[in-house]
């Protein structure tokens, strides 16, 4: 049997056992009493409906992952890759940069529709039922028809100059593309808020009042550059909240979700706020980005020796070997490698989350309103409050929200 070929399916098996059993542990761990810190904001009711959210949740996903496992099981045994280059190839494309980039097209395009029922499935039932869809069918569609085509243009033009590099720089090929992907990395938080991001949502600057006051005095206070406020009309397609802020150097954004002004007060807002600005503080956002880009770099590099490997070509049973389909199933084989660094990353993630809430509750000092602002926005998420540690371990960029209730708790 090849040796990639066995690799390859002994791995995806493995991730999806292993995916099943945390699953599985994080369905029996959930607790049918309401955690004493939650005695004020949770009625019964509404926590048994946060455990039946969980549930509905985890057993979809079971599912999504069972139908997933299947079908790229079926498209390796049946060469499906190769019967997609052949039928390419009928056409007598002569450039392998444009045939790589066709090839690529395609894959996005399947797997956009083998999605579309999941996200409908997800969005008209499990996230309607709860409450949180504020989404129409129209609208649906027309955010379905803009991922796609912004998907195809980036996608396109990232693979048209990694395949030219392959094409015409050989030994250095990896490198310039390391450079290349980098650069991306450090632009996309730009290009995400003044392309993307308006592409499907509608950005306000905060009116005058006395938050937008409470929020310039707490930047002047730590001295953080910012330069304008922004509410974004989310509550259009979800009642889930978010925050973040976006830009370089003096040129900081903040966002707030609509529906986060709607759920919280001022000074829980502040207090979020506070956390988000912890994470520049103390180079979170650059630390996380210098890592991207070394894996990234490590991940080319490695490329460099598998992209035209005939043994590799061999476990996807193709007839031609080609730099673009090299990189699909590089990508496939690189998996247990970025499996095991999602599971370092994730616990990075976590502990800067702790420094972030820290760093709130240090510069506002108050911790009551951080609790606060964590407790009513898993109340309004309707978020598991006890996950299986296996479940946290594997999956949470965040410590469970009782753990950084604790850590909060227990700071001087």
């Amino acid at each position: 049997m090849n040796y990639f070929l066995l690799i390859i399916t002994t791995f995806l098996i493995f991730e999806y056992v292993l995916e099943i059993f945390s699953k599985y542990y994080n369905l029996k761990y959930l607790k049918a009493n309401l955690p004493k810190e939650f005695n004020n904001f949770y009625s019964q009711k509404k926590y048994a409906s946060s455990q039946e959210y969980t549930k509905e949740n985890i057993k979809f996903s079971i599912y999504t992952s069972t139908t997933n496992l299947l079908i790229m099981l079926s498209i390796i045994s049946l060469g499906g890759f190769n019967y997609l280059d052949l039928f390419l190839r009928n056409f007598n494309i002569k450039n392998d940069i444009l045939l790589g980039v066709l090839y690529f097209v395609i894959i996005i395009l399947f797997n956009t529709i083998l999605s579309l029922p999941k996200s409908y499935y997800s969005i008209f039932y499990i996230e309607q039922k709860y409450g949180f869809n504020k989404s129409s069918k129209s609208l649906f569609i027309l955010d379905t028809i803009k991922q796609i085509i912004l998907s195809l243009i980036i996608v396109s033009i990232i693979i048209f100059l990694l395949l030219t590099s392959y094409e015409y720089l050989e030994t250095y090929a990896w490198f310039f593309c390391w450079i290349f992907l980098s650069i991306i990395i450090v632009l996309m938080p730009i290009i995400y808020i003044n392309v993307i991001a308006p592409f499907f949502n509608k950005f306000q600057k905060l009116e005058n009042g006395t938050l937008k006051e409470k929020i310039q005095y707490y930047s002047q206070k730590v001295k953080f550059p910012l330069q304008e406020i922004y509410i974004v009309d989310g509550s259009k397609r979800s009642s889930h909240s978010n925050a973040y802020f976006t830009g370089f150097g003096s040129n900081k954004r903040i966002v707030l979700f609509d529906t986060l002004l709607k759920n919280h007060s001022d000074d829980e807002i502040i207090a979020i706020i506070a956390h988000e600005v912890g994470h520049f503080k103390k180079k979170h956002i650059i630390t996380n980005t210098i890592i991207s880009i070394f894996s990234i770099g490590t991940m080319f590099y490695l490329l460099d020796f598998f992209i035209k490997n005939k043994l590799l070509f061999d476990a996807f049973q193709m007839d031609y070997i080609s730099n673009y389909a090299g990189i699909v199933f590089f990508s496939i084989l690189y998996s247990p490698i970025n499996m095991v660094l999602s599971i370092i990353l994730n616990a990075y993630s976590r502990k800067n989350e702790y420094d972030a809430d820290k760093y709130s509750v240090e510069t506002i000092d108050d911790k009551k309103n951080l609790i606060l602002a964590l407790k009513n926005l898993s109340v309004s998420n309707l978020s598991n409050l006890t996950p299986h540690p296996f479940y946290v371990f594997l999956n949470y960029s965040h410590p469970p929200i009782l753990k950084r209730i604790e850590a909060i708790q227990n700071l001087k």
